[in-house]
């Protein structure tokens, strides 16, 4: 019987080369994850199942260009794809014998990405972005310095987190193609990541009147309208805007239910909607219920093709962004502009967090820090006060910044 014992990096590296043929040892944090070294001193992970009766050992690739955590998740993954039916070995042979970039990246998104992934999308959005020129290439072709320069130019052109987010999904598909059979090196390896810096971007009430105005533009369509507006509106992540059913919203009461699935701790969560987020749904809603039963769709925002959700808003948000004349603004910029302007009207940190979904309070401190305005007032309304009692001077207490909505941004947002 084959040793046991928890696999680390350091304990593998340093497992002892049999005498003759081959040796196994068994993970302890992982069941059917084995070990096997060789007389070469070759060492290759393994799974061992029991496939139509009799055991069954189906490779995941060599250490340490796969890691221990790597064979550990592609190791669940396999067993799960056994618990439904699929055997990895036809997989693996199917990834052998189609060994083109494209033909990796549609096995990797059908049998991982969409099976355990809720932001699955992002994957083929980036794809299609940036990785289909490499679709012929066979994986042994693309080395690390075509993924330096690709790394380099989406740096230079869409911005270091969006580079980031593409080397790690590049790296990851040659992980998964080292457990489906491929020997190469991953070529993202010592490919240098750019620094990511803390974002506090946010719209001051300037930027909110000019969004307000794009939104009511002719060149808007009404969809992206309301999508964004909503997104402003609740602080929702894009991903859980997209993909807003009608049966998980209770416009009565004001509430949207996000189940549990689209998160990553599986709990649920429930956002309240303002009273101008429900005009728009409640408009959505009679529209949709106006067509005929065959063409309804559950989703809020349906995309072109029927029966899907819309996936991408990088282009009308561009367009949105330029009618308004904002710059360096994201998506996701909504979110905090939200929190800013709660934080600007004396809401909690816990309210705040509360509305965002954010469950751990760290997360949501870092909008204390997005608008300085309410720390000025009380900073100069107090050492004005400490000057007028000593008798230093003369003068009445400074009067308030105004860190709010103004009339005119009230009625855009209406």
């Amino acid at each position: 019987m084959a040793e046991q014992f928890t696999f680390t990096q350091a304990a593998v590296g340093k497992l002892p080369l049999p005498g003759k043929g081959r040796v196994y040892y068994r993970d302890g944090k992982m069941p059917g994850l084995v070990v096997c070294v060789s007389t070469t001193g070759c060492k290759t992970f393994q799974v061992v199942r029991w496939m139509d009766g009799r055991a069954a050992r189906l490779k995941i690739g060599r250490f340490p260009q796969v890691t221990v955590e790597a064979a550990r998740k592609i190791a669940q993954s396999m067993a799960g794809d056994l618990a439904r039916g699929q055997n990895p070995a036809d997989q693996r042979r199917e990834a052998r014998a189609e060994t083109l970039f494209g033909n990796l990246f549609s096995i990797y998104l059908e049998h991982h990405s969409k099976v355990h992934k809720r932001t699955w999308q992002e994957d083929q959005n980036r794809y299609n972005q940036f990785l289909k020129p490499w679709a012929a290439r066979k994986l042994s072709s693309i080395r690390r310095g075509d993924v330096a320069a690709l790394h380099a130019r989406v740096g230079r052109n869409n911005g270091p987190y969006a580079a980031n987010r593409l080397l790690a999904l590049i790296s990851t598909l040659f992980s998964y193609a080292g457990g489906m059979g491929f020997d190469g090196p991953n070529p993202c390896h010592k490919v240098k990541r750019f620094e990511e810096i803390e974002r506090e971007r946010f719209m001051d009430g300037a930027e909110i009147k000019r969004f307000f105005a794009a939104l009511q533009n002719e060149q808007t369509p009404q969809l992206w309208r309301d999508f964004f507006e909503l997104a402003l509106l609740t602080g929702a992540r894009r991903m859980n805007l997209m993909t807003m059913r009608w049966e998980d919203l209770n416009l009565e009461r004001g509430v949207w239910c996000i189940p549990a699935e689209q998160f990553k701790n599986k709990k649920p969560m429930t956002v309240v909607l303002p009273a101008t987020a429900v005009t728009i749904l409640e408009r959505r809603k009679v529209e949709n219920e106006a067509l005929q039963e065959e063409k309804r769709r559950p989703w809020v925002f349906p995309g072109r093709r029927h029966g899907n959700h819309i996936t991408d808003a990088t282009k009308p948000w561009r367009q949105l962004l330029k009618l308004a004349k904002i710059d360096g603004l994201r998506l996701h910029d909504l979110r905090r502009t939200l929190a800013s302007w709660m934080v600007a009207g004396g809401v909690s940190l816990p309210i705040i967090g509360k509305t965002l979904g954010h469950r751990d309070q760290s997360t949501t401190a870092i909008y204390a820090r997005l608008n300085l305005d309410p720390v000025r007032v009380a900073v100069e309304g107090a050492t004005a006060a400490i000057l007028h009692a000593g008798g230093q001077v003369e003068q009445a207490l400074p009067e308030l910044v105004d860190v709010g909505p103004d009339d005119d941004a009230d009625q855009g947002e209406k």
